[in-house]
């Protein structure tokens, strides 16, 4: 969790710290931690309300993290041609300026919603909620949500996902998981990408990679494959069939799913919803809301 670069404030919750924003004062006038732990309260409640539109209409949201150049996008494409007649995916881009992974996913016949975030190096929950106005849930199975290229931010912001998946790619070198734990540890399936390239580098021993990534004490599944070459991506499709599946049958029991807080952040998601006045609780996934929404088209607000 970044306290000092400013990444907390974005530009979907620029508007609780600015002028009569809810949280532009803190009690005392100088409690930085107040003004954060606030912001994360205001964030999971998003989270929630996002991930109860998804299981209302049955998506299954995915979080894409990696470095940048990490294979997000080219994954994407790559699944989009082996699984788009089987499933209907839509795609949410995050990047600090332009639409280029945007048009590259439009170019494919699939809705994408490009996020240009300024200055802020992840996504938020405000961000996505703003980008499902743009996207008729009703027609999506499978959401990609591709966060900012960064290792360190987006594992400590939930945006409703259901699912964390993070990418490794051979250039980067087999350390990262001992270098970025955070990240690491907020996965539900490590990717490495780039494959094709070990017999160039072969300075990156993918068992290492996986042995740093067992020394954080987790046990989520580590995937080779190569986009170019098509290596393991049967693994990788394999795994998404039977995550949408685990899904539809998750929802049907009525039950909810949410990604874990890492470590780093998790004391001050805890005071924030300590303090939060808003009655929403986020123990286990559950979120209360007095107001009915939908999404659809466009998009409205019942509250």
């Amino acid at each position: 969790m970044c306290e000092t670069c400013g990444c907390n404030v974005t530009p979907g919750n620029e508007h609780l710290v600015t002028g009569d924003g809810a949280q532009a004062r803190t009690a005392d006038g100088r409690a930085a931690v107040e003004v954060l732990q606030g912001l994360l309260g205001a964030n999971d409640q998003q989270a929630a309300h996002n991930r109860q539109h998804f299981d209302a209409h049955g998506v299954l949201a995915l979080n894409l993290m990696s470095s940048p150049g990490a294979g997000k996008t080219s994954l994407l494409e790559a699944t989009i041609a082996a699984l788009g007649a089987e499933l209907r995916i839509a795609v949410i881009e995050g990047d600090l300026e332009t639409e280029n992974d945007a048009e590259r996913i439009r170019a494919h016949g699939v809705p994408a919603v490009q996020i240009a975030t300024g200055s802020a190096c992840h996504l938020d929950a405000h961000m996505v909620h703003d980008a499902l106005h743009e996207l008729d849930l009703d027609k999506i199975d499978l959401l990609f949500i591709e966060n900012v290229g960064n290792l360190v931010c987006p594992a400590s912001f939930d945006l409703g996902q259901h699912r964390n998946l993070t990418l490794l790619s051979v250039p980067e070198g087999d350390d990262k998981p001992a270098k970025y734990p955070v990240m690491f540890r907020a996965a539900d399936l490590v990717l490495l990408t780039k494959t094709d390239l070990l017999p160039l580098l072969d300075d990156f021993d993918p068992a290492r990679a996986e042995r740093f990534l067992r020394q954080l004490a987790t046990d989520t599944p580590f995937i080779r494959l190569s986009v170019r070459g098509n290596d393991g991506i049967a693994g990788w499709l394999d795994w998404l069939r039977a995550e949408v599946a685990t899904h539809r049958e998750r929802i049907a029991r009525g039950e909810h799913r949410r990604p874990s807080i890492q470590s780093d952040g998790v004391l001050l998601h805890q005071a924030a919803t300590r303090t939060s006045a808003h009655g929403h609780d986020h123990r286990q996934g559950r979120h209360d809301h007095g107001a009915e929404h939908q999404h659809h088209r466009h998009h409205t607000h019942g509250g």
